[in-house]
């Protein structure tokens, strides 16, 4: 009896079925592991998913009869069944963990938490140089609440270090105009996101703003991703990605790869896409960065350049967009220039037609990357420098969002040739750390479905036919503007309104918002090269400008009343004494500065005229040897002076007389110098007489005998306002 007990125990105890029933097991587990995955990749071939997860099961349901039939098993068939099992283990686990894998990085691409972080800086020349240093001084802070990295966190600071018992705070409606309180001395520190250096290195007061700054504590904060306080009220989280949709494509300047850290960033380039599923077809706008706009999160959306809305994230950019175009935007993707290098380089390259040769920085700011011209094959570096450069570009941030989007089109092209898992998870890798987009990880998959049916149309037609990728184009005018937050005069790109309403109208075409026009007039000539007409483009009959305060330094009281009547501009005059007699009953200071907007003017514009007063000045004699290199004794080119200057002028010197000789000179105002016999620029030593040729007024004939004389200068304020108009539109970009 107890032999046949150790007999039975021994059976029970069996190591080999023990060990298949333990494999089994986990094996049953792993593959519940990896059908988990496949269900989860939600819209991806559902029908064959369901087909692979019955298998599946089916296998499992096998290995539990398996395990659980009582009929005695062989040795051999136990060996077989574990070597099977071990596989069927092996496949599941790997199968699931490359399923999450990618499904993680998916995933990651819309980044719900992001490391805000906020310093508080002083200039480098103040002596501050610790929190301890900051007693009673005044502190700049944002006045948003809302404001994560401007409010928030500086909030946190000011607690812990309890400086709101030692400090007073000056409150801003925006990072710029705290930054120019910073610089004029109205505050001695302030609070701002730790990326200031990148937000304001473009503007060229700031350009050296990193060496110019220093800080004094840092505080990072790791917070879920929220909107500005005007919500955003169109991202569409639950739209099918089979439905016509709307994206905006952000790039962001940086030096690092990733792009979890800081919501404050520069929108270096915006392009707005809308894209049509059903018809593949693409429609792509790039809003150069200085376009001149409402920026929906500064106080009373105040117009500004819209690269600045990006200082907020990417919710204020994305409400300044809408609120500018009327297109509704569906979703967004963030993605820094060095994760573009990096996911050109994982596509192996493009094959673009680079318009011109072209050098920049490369991505780490070590050294120069230059293109040529012509079609060719681009890896990483070189596509940055065509996404990046504008400098050698004719118009500047209008023909680099034209590269960019060339740059888009060979993304596009080359995703289609993705040939190995290895290259996917490349690309996996690289677009998780450096993009940033709210769109789920269900809309992502569904991608999927769009790139199958582009690989189903691409039997039957060539690469360039499958998707149908339209460029746009804003056309607007360059104007410098008085900017009110940085207190200085900036270039900003007026858009032109008909070419924006072209732009609208053909995206909600796209977006099967509106119904196509047809062309019922097409004319095509043989022995001319067909070209394809650009959305926004143009022509137009006219392009909008702001008007603007001129500059009345110089002016005379009748110039300057002359110009304000005119524009329904109200000016007050005093005055101030002056020794300069040049000065004498010329504005020599205006309370309102040059180039402000003059629908932002409000009350009367104060203009300041020199009084000179009885000063007997010190005469320079041009023929001595000291003076010989003296400015004063440098002739002058008088057709740029008044007669008032030109007085001012020959006071100043011993020995030297102006004489005029009046001319009659048709189609040039009275009183305009038109000839000096000795030539600007000369030195003056022996000379004692400088004669001028000025116009005069013809004989009047008997009808007009009684009528008024004109002033001499009551031509110049015509001639310095067309003056000031010339200089606007040949003034180079500030920022």
């Amino acid at each position: 009896m107890k032999e046949e007990k150790k007999e039975a125990s021994k059976k029970k105890l069996n190591p080999l079925k023990l060990l298949c029933f333990i494999i089994g097991m986990i094996a049953i587990i792993a593959n519940f592991y990896f059908l988990y995955h496949i269900f989860i990749l939600g819209p991806i071939e559902k029908l064959l998913r369901y087909i692979v997860m019955i298998i599946f099961i089916l296998l499992d349901l096998w290995i539990a009869i398996f395990l659980l039939k009582k009929k005695k098993r062989t040795k051999k068939k136990d060996i077989i069944f574990l070597i099977l099992c071990l596989i069927y283990m092996i496949i599941s686990l790997l199968g699931g963990l490359l399923i999450n894998n990618i499904y993680q990085k998916i995933s990651n691409m819309n980044k719900n938490y992001i490391t805000y972080s906020t310093s508080l800086i002083t200039l480098k020349t103040s002596e501050l140089n610790q929190l301890e240093d900051l007693k009673d001084k005044k502190i700049g802070i944002i006045n948003d609440h809302e404001s994560i990295e401007g409010y928030i966190i500086s909030q946190d600071i000011i607690k812990v270090n309890r400086l709101n018992e030692k400090n007073d705070f000056e409150e801003y409606d925006d990072f710029s105009a705290m930054v120019a309180g910073l610089y004029h001395g109205e505050v001695d520190a302030v609070f701002i996101s730790s990326n200031y250096e990148i937000m304001f290195k473009n503007i060229e007061l700031y350009e050296n703003i990193k060496n110019e700054t220093k800080v004094i504590t840092t505080l990072d904060k790791k917070m879920k991703k929220t909107s500005h306080q005007d919500v955003i009220g169109t991202l569409a989280t639950n739209k099918n990605v089979t439905e016509p949709f709307t994206i905006l494509l952000m790039g962001v300047d940086s030096e690092v790869d990733g792009l979890d850290k800081n919501g404050a960033f520069n929108g270096d380039a915006l392009m707005l896409v809308t894209f049509n599923p059903k018809t593949l077809n693409a429609t792509m706008l790039s809003i150069p960065r200085d376009t001149y706009v409402p920026i929906s999160c500064f106080k009373g959306q105040i117009e500004n350049k819209i690269t600045h809305a990006a200082w907020y994230g990417e919710s204020c950019m994305i409400n300044t967009i809408q609120n500018f175009t009327g297109i509704p935007i569906d979703y967004y993707a963030k993605i820094n220039f060095k994760g573009l290098v990096n996911l050109v380089d994982a596509l192996g390259g493009i094959d673009v037609n680079v318009p011109q040769d072209l050098c920049t920085d490369d991505s780490n700011r070590g050294g120069e990357v230059c293109i040529k011209a012509g079609y060719q094959h681009l890896n990483g570096e070189e596509a940055l420098v065509l996404s990046r450069n504008r400098k050698a570009l004719a118009n500047g941030d209008i023909d680099r969002g034209l590269n960019q989007q060339i740059v888009i089109e060979g993304l596009v092209n080359s995703a289609k040739k993705i040939n190995s898992v290895s290259q996917v998870m490349d690309i996996f890798n690289t677009v998780s750390r450096n993009l940033d987009t709210n769109f789920t990880t269900e809309q992502i998959l569904s991608f999927y479905n769009i790139g199958k049916d582009i690989l189903m149309r691409s039997l039957n037609k060539s690469d360039e036919d499958i998707v149908n990728m339209q460029q746009l184009y804003l056309q607007g005018s360059g104007q410098m503007i008085y900017d009110e937050g940085m207190r200085m005069t900036l270039w900003n790109y007026i858009p032109n309104k008909q070419s924006i309403a072209d732009i609208v109208q053909e995206m909600k075409v796209n977006l099967e918002l509106s119904t196509h026009e047809l062309i019922k007039d097409f004319k095509f000539s043989i022995n001319e090269d067909y070209q394809k007409t650009v959305i926004g483009k143009g022509p137009y009959n006219s392009n909008f400008l702001y008007k603007l305060l001129p500059d009345f330094t110089g002016d005379t009281k009748e110039q300057a009343q002359k110009w304000a009547d005119s524009n329904g501009v109200k000016v007050s005059f005093e005055t101030r004494e002056v020794t300069d007699i040049s000065q004498n009953g010329i504005v020599i200071e205006q309370s309102q500065p040059f180039r402000k907007r003059l629908d932002k003017l409000s009350g009367t514009v104060v203009l300041t005229l020199g009084k000179a007063v009885n000063v007997t000045p010190k005469k320079i004699d041009c023929s001595l040897e000291e003076n010989e290199k003296n400015e004063a004794c440098l002739v002058p080119n008088f057709s740029k002076m008044t007669k008032v200057q030109i007085t001012a002028w020959e006071a100043k010197l011993k020995n030297v007389t102006i004489v005029y000789e009046e001319v009659l000179y048709p189609g040039v105002a009275v009183g305009v110098v038109v000839a000096q016999d000795i030539q600007a620029g000369t030195y003056l030593k022996d000379t004692k007489k400088i004669t001028l040729q000025i116009t005069k007024l013809p004989t009047p004939s008997k009808d007009d005998e009684d009528d008024e004389k004109k002033p001499v200068d009551d031509e110049k304020d015509k001639d310095n306002t067309d003056d000031k108009e010339q200089e606007e539109s040949s003034s180079s970009n500030d920022e």
